[in-house]
């Protein structure tokens, strides 16, 4: 590509880009911002280099011959030759889209200068890294740019705004101003839950609490329970309740049914002033402390625990810590969409690079936090067309108000966490890949190597999850000596939280291991509805004998502080 090509091309896209900053600006403010600095980067890069010129050529050409075969069908009355939005794009469902000769040339014109653009950066020869990054940030501007998002060129859109005589537009400004007051899109209607009353209301009564956690204990349901109390370590990176959402999806009043006695660590929601709280905190007097306080009030020696995404990372190097420490307390570990090993951490890659890292942990430090709103939307922009531009659509270009969805509700009520933690975890986890390698990690003062832990583990993915990618897991579990691993349907929360009562989706169990995640899913053989059932009966052969349920919560030692869900849970960013 020669110095005049370049500059051509370099002012297309800026004078682009500038339209997509102002989408941006929209809904993500500074994150937003910083995505497109990364697209500016990235196809700079591109443009600053010797390139192929035949792949950008093909591109070009297919291009060129694409439209005017759209165009010989427009104007000889026959059927245009059409570009078909990618499977599960639900974006151009309405039949405005094809039946308007004007939508339909805006529609296929989209839709045929992404194809352009994606064909021409993945027909470039960068490294593997650089490559990841310049398709994933490409695939943000072509969403940004959707004649979706914007009014003039939406049908759906303008059919209301005719329809109620504008009215949709007021209130879509209305939405909108709103939004901009909070610092962030509405995704459900963030008054029809409370936590305690509606959400979260599995009875039961914080028992313990530390600096950096509140422990919470539920009250039974069956005479009966299992002699092993089970141990729930959430995310820390979002709120506990995902596991509690309605009563008719709740995890937790699932497990107290199955006659479990079920305690659950409540993260705290970090502040700035916490910033020094470590990797090993989360740990020791996180997971450890827990446990002691669960066999204290329990009376049992024996625990078994589960634990979800990063909440299974820190068990699992607590686990570690206590077979360095030759501890027996724990009788089994149940992990839920969990990276064990994280060589390859699926569409989270296009941020992990040592650069990108360092830029973002200076910024973590001098705030003392990172901040769980930014972490959000970050997640958020992996399906960007889902979980953000339909709800811009909905809410501000159609002036509709936003329905209430439980767990839309718990992903609008992010946590922060503490800089020196989220420090280690980025560095270790993601940059060097540590826990997966014996001895390359010390926490609570021992050598952490995966492969002594011996405890029977119960590995939960989902074959649809971007966050922790089930092949990743799958990879991580074989570190585990004794482990059942079991693949749900949908995706990161989806998958998980599936409730037994609705037997929705499915699950595939017993494929054969050491061949690697492709082989176990060819031998594996399907199962129909929730895995949760599936999950119980194997934890219920851990569980031990059957005894009575605890008459009360708590005990002299760990007495009663307040009902749950507790004051950590209570604090919200806003």
């Amino acid at each position: 590509m020669d110095s005049k090509d370049t500059n051509t091309a370099q002012e297309f896209f800026t004078a682009m880009n500038a339209e997509a900053h102002k989408v941006m600006e929209l809904f993500a403010g500074k994150v937003g911002e910083e995505y497109l600095d990364n697209l500016n980067s990235a196809w700079g890069q591109l443009l600053s280099r010797p390139t192929d010129p035949q792949g950008w050529l093909d591109a070009v050409t297919e291009y060129q011959r694409s439209q005017m075969q759209f165009w010989a069908g427009i104007l000889t009355g026959g059927k245009a030759v059409e570009a078909a939005p990618q499977p599960g794009d639900r974006r151009f469902a309405a039949e405005e889209w094809s039946e308007s000769p004007v939508f339909n040339y805006i529609k296929e014109s989209y839709l045929i200068a992404s194809n352009m653009l994606n064909k021409m950066v993945s027909s470039v020869n960068l490294d593997e890294k650089s490559q990841q990054k310049l398709e994933f940030y490409t695939q943000q501007y072509i969403d940004a740019m959707s004649p979706t998002n914007f009014a003039a060129t939406n049908p759906e859109v303008i059919q209301q705004a005719v329809e109620t005589k504008g009215q949709s537009l007021i209130d879509g400004l209305q939405n909108l101003l709103g939004d901009m007051e909070k610092g962030r899109i509405s995704m459900t209607d963030e008054e029809a839950f409370v936590l305690g009353e509606n959400i979260a209301t599995t009875e039961g009564a914080v028992v313990f609490e530390n600096e950096l956690l509140q422990l919470i204990q539920y009250k039974p349901l069956t005479e009966k329970v299992n002699e092993r109390p089970t141990l729930i370590v959430p995310p820390c990176i979002n709120k506990f309740y995902i596991l509690d959402l309605q009563p008719g999806n709740s995890f937790v009043k699932y497990a107290v049914e199955q006659g479990q006695t079920v305690f659950l660590v409540s993260w705290v929601n970090a502040s700035p002033e916490q910033s020094n709280l470590s990797w090993d905190d989360y740990v020791g007097n996180g997971v450890l402390e827990a446990l002691e306080a669960v066999k204290s009030i329990s009376g049992s020696n024996k625990v078994n625990t589960v634990a979800w995404c990063v909440g299974g990372t820190i068990l699992a190097s607590a686990l570690a810590v206590l077979s360095a420490r030759k501890d027996t307390s724990v009788a089994s570990a149940t992990f839920l969409t969990t990276l064990t090993d994280f060589a390859e951490p699926g569409d989270l890659g296009v941020f992990i690079d040592k650069e990108q890292i360092e830029q973002l942990l200076k910024k973590v430090h001098s705030e003392g936090v990172l901040n769980g709103r930014n972490l959000s939307t970050t997640f958020n922009m992996l399906r960007s067309n889902d979980l953000i531009w339909s709800y811009v659509v909905n809410n501000y270009l159609k002036g509709q108000a936003p329905a209430p969805f439980d767990i839309l509700y718990w992903n609008s009520d992010p946590t922060n966490l503490p800089a020196s933690m989220y420090d280690f975890y980025i560095r270790n986890m993601y940059l060097d890949n540590a826990l997966a390698q014996p001895g390359k990690l010390t926490v609570c003062g021992e050598s952490v190597d995966l492969t002594k832990i011996k405890v029977p583990c119960y590995f939960l993915s989902c074959i649809e999850d971007h966050i922790a990618p089930w092949k990743s897991t799958f990879t991580g579990s074989e570190n585990f000596s004794n482990c059942e691993f079991v693949l749900g349907a949908s995706g990161h929360i989806a998958g998980v939280i599936n409730p037994a009562s609705k037997n929705r989706r499915n699950y595939w169990t017993g494929g054969d291991s050491g061949k690697g995640a492709d082989h176990w899913l060819e031998t594996a053989e399907r199962q129909e509805g929730s895995w949760w059932p599936h999950w119980s009966g194997w934890l219920k052969k851990r569980g031990g004998k059957q005894v009575e349920a605890p008459s009360a919560l708590g005990n002299e030692t760990h007495p009663v502080i307040e009902p749950a869900p507790g004051r950590y849970v209570a604090k919200r960013l806003d």
